[in-house]
């Protein structure tokens, strides 16, 4: 065997493995590794996007966070509020059934007194009537001295 011929069949062999390998071999593997690299280069994307969406959500939930306590630290005022504006209306009508009552009760009173003059007046003249008639020892009429027994009467 010639050493050149078998170098020239080793060449050509190496040859014909080398164009068959870019023909068949080579874009089927640069295929694979191209979309592998797209499929990495997509998932970093995306991971990206996640992480850009999950700060945007995270300061949308902050900013709902803050306003949900503004509205409810602002239900609370209101809340307080009203509750102060209960709180003075029923001062305001206690105080105007407690002056209510006080007129009446000082009116029921000013009527009793009236009654209790009345009254007294009545049994005054009775006493002093009784009284004259021991003084004097005879009966007094009181249909007769009716003018005189109410003119003693406004004068008690």
């Amino acid at each position: 065997m010639n050493l050149n011929a078998t170098l020239f069949a080793q060449f050509v062999v190496f040859f014909i493995l080398a164009v068959f390998t870019m023909k068949f071999v080579w874009p089927p593997l640069i295929k694979a590794l191209d979309e592998r690299a797209k499929k990495i280069a997509d998932g970093l994307a995306a991971a990206d996007r996640g992480k850009a969406d999950l700060a945007a959500a995270e300061k949308r939930a902050q900013a709902e966070l803050a306003t949900a306590r503004d509205e409810g630290q602002k239900r609370i005022g209101d809340a307080e509020k009203r509750g102060q504006l209960i709180i003075e209306e029923a001062k305001k009508t206690a105080s105007e059934e407690a002056a209510r009552i006080i007129a009446n009760a000082k009116e029921d009173a000013q009527q009793q007194v009236i009654k209790a003059r009345e009254e007294l007046r009545g049994a005054v003249a009775t006493l002093a009537v009784k009284g004259a008639e021991q003084i004097l020892k005879r009966e007094v009429n009181a249909g007769v001295h009716a003018d005189l027994l109410n003119q003693l009467k406004t004068e008690l």
